[in-house]
C-alpha cells in the first residue's frame, strides 16, 4: 500500500476498520484479491510473489508501505512484500515477529508495516527498526513515517473520520474517498528526494500517470466474529475487477 488510514477501536464491535490504496507501475503483473492456498486472503505481486496487504483465517492482518527516498533504494535486495506473507503464515506471536523484523530490516529497502494479530495493533518503521504502539483512534501512514502530516494523508484521515462520525458504512463511499485525485499545493508538498513534477503527481490520494498509478483500493473491516475485505482494482484505463470477500473468524 502507499496510503492507508485506520480506525482502531479495540473495545468496540468493529475493532479495526481500514482503508487504503496501493500504487504501482501498471506493467507490474498483479493478481487481484484471492485466497492463497486457503491461508492468506489478499492480492498478489506476480513478479516477486509477495503482497502489500493481506489477512489470515484467524484474523491477522498486515499492511506494507514503502518509504520514499531514492537515495536509500538498492537493487537486488529481497522483496518487501514477502514480509506480509511471512507474518500471516508463520505461527510467531506479534512481538516475536517484531523482534525478528528489527534484526532483518536492514536487508530490505525502507518500509513501514502495520500489523494486527487479532488483539493488538502495532507499527514498524524499518529505517529506525522502531516499533510503534498504535493508540486507539484514527491513524494513517503513507510513504513517510507513521502519522507524517502529508496533505493527502491528513485529508484522507479527516474524511474517514467525518464519514464514521456520520454513520456511513457503505463500501462505495469509502472507495470514493480513496479515488480522490486532487493534488496538493506546491507549498504543502513533502520533500522526499524526487523532482517537483513527480512530487506533484504523487501528492494525490489516487494517482494517475501514463505508466504508474493506483492499482488497488482496499477496505477491511474486522468485527468480533467476521472479517470483510473489499478490493477495487485499476489499470491504466480505469477501474477493473471489484472483489468482495468475507469469512468467519
Amino acid at each position: 500500500m502507499c496510503i492507508v488510514a485506520w480506525n482502531w477501536q479495540p473495545l468496540s464491535a468493529c475493532p479495526l476498520h481500514l482503508i487504503g490504496n496501493r500504487d504501482e507501475f501498471y506493467a507490474r503483473p498483479t493478481k487481484s484479491l484471492h485466497w492463497w492456498n486457503e491461508e492468506i486472503l489478499g492480492g498478489k505481486d506476480m513478479q516477486d510473489g509477495g503482497t502489500w496487504m493481506g489477512v489470515a483465517r484467524g484474523g491477522k492482518l498486515a499492511v506494507l508501505t514503502n518509504y520514499r527516498d531514492p537515495s536509500q533504494h538498492r537493487a537486488n535486495v529481497p522483496s518487501r512484500g514477502q514480509l506480509v506473507a511471512d507474518f500471516l503464515t508463520k505461527n510467531h506471536s506479534l512481538d516475536i515477529y517484531l523482534n525478528h523484523l528489527s534484526s532483518v530490516a536492514h536487508a530490505y529497502n525502507p518500509f513501514n508495516l502495520l500489523l494486527f494479530d487479532g488483539t493488538n495493533l502495532k507499527g514498524f518503521e524499518s529505517r529506525h527498526a522502531r516499533v510503534l504502539e498504535i493508540r486507539p483512534g484514527l491513524g494513517g501512514v503513507s510513504n513517510g513515517d507513521f502519522f507524517a502530516p502529508w496533505p493527502k494523508l491528513r485529508n484522507l484521515t479527516n474524511q474517514f473520520q467525518l464519514s464514521l462520525k456520520n454513520g456511513i458504512t457503505e463500501d462505495r463511499h469509502f472507495l470514493s474517498l480513496l479515488q480522490n485525485d486532487i493534488r496538493a499545493k506546491d507549498a504543502d508538498l513533502p520533500q522526499t528526494g524526487v523532482d517537483i513534477d513527480r512530487e506533484r503527481e504523487l501528492s494525490a490520494c489516487f494517482i494517475r500517470t501514463p505508466a504508474y498509478g493506483t492499482r488497488a483500493s482496499s477496505i477491511v473491516r474486522i468485527f468480533d466474529q467476521t472479517l470483510f475485505f473489499t478490493e477495487q482494482c485499476f489499470d491504466s484505463q480505469g477501474a477493473t475487477t471489484l472483489t468482495q470477500q468475507s469469512f468467519s473468524l
